[in-house]
């Protein structure tokens, strides 16, 4: 079972881009929640069974989100979970956290990273090699909370033009999802 996250709500303050100068503006809770539909319905015709921890448009309080995952892990133990995002923060690039230490979700995160470079090869890969892999740790609470392997990725910045267009964009969107799904797809056959 593939645990999906979608970061944030409707109702949470910030999380959005500037009101672009062509009209258009980047609310993340609608681009996490459009990107984690899209992972579902890819895993679905692959057979994949997956889970969205947070159906709500409104944000839910991430003790809520972690009670959710443990418990579809205390029903399939081999769960993992994938909590997606946007950056903010004028920065440039895509990246992906882990909590602290060697651990399953290392692993995972790995295979995420390598479909990155494949799917998104523009775009910087914002990596952290002193543990010798390519993600960053953070015990993050969604992370250090959740029982079962965790990643959470962070898909290019909103509050930078070019990328807030990706990420608006069909196309940007598709790519963002298939990198996700290929990550899981290789994650799932245990190739290195």
């Amino acid at each position: 079972m593939i645990l999906l996250d979608n970061g944030h709500g409707n109702n949470t303050p910030g999380k959005r881009s500037p009101l672009w100068h062509d009209g258009t503006q980047l609310f993340e809770w609608e681009f996490t929640r459009d990107v984690v539909r899209r992972i579902e319905k890819k895993l679905s015709l692959k057979d994949i069974p997956s889970s969205i921890i947070v159906p709500e448009a409104r944000d839910i309080s991430l003790r809520t989100r972690v009670s959710r995952i443990n418990a579809l892990y205390k029903e399939h133990p081999d769960s993992f979970l994938i909590s997606v995002h946007g950056n903010a923060g004028k920065g440039y690039g895509w990246e992906a956290f882990t909590t602290k230490g060697q651990t399953a979700s290392d692993i995972l995160a790995t295979f995420l990273y390598t479909q990155a470079k494949v799917w998104l090869p523009k775009q910087k890969l914002r990596c952290d090699y002193t543990d010798n892999d390519p993600d960053k740790e953070e015990d993050f609470y969604i992370l250090y909370n959740s029982k079962c392997p965790a990643v959470l990725t962070e898909n290019l910045f909103y509050d930078e033009y070019d990328q807030a267009q990706f990420m608006l964009s069909n196309y940007g969107r598709e790519i963002i999802a298939n990198l996700h799904v290929m990550a899981i797809e290789e994650f799932l056959k245990g190739r290195p």
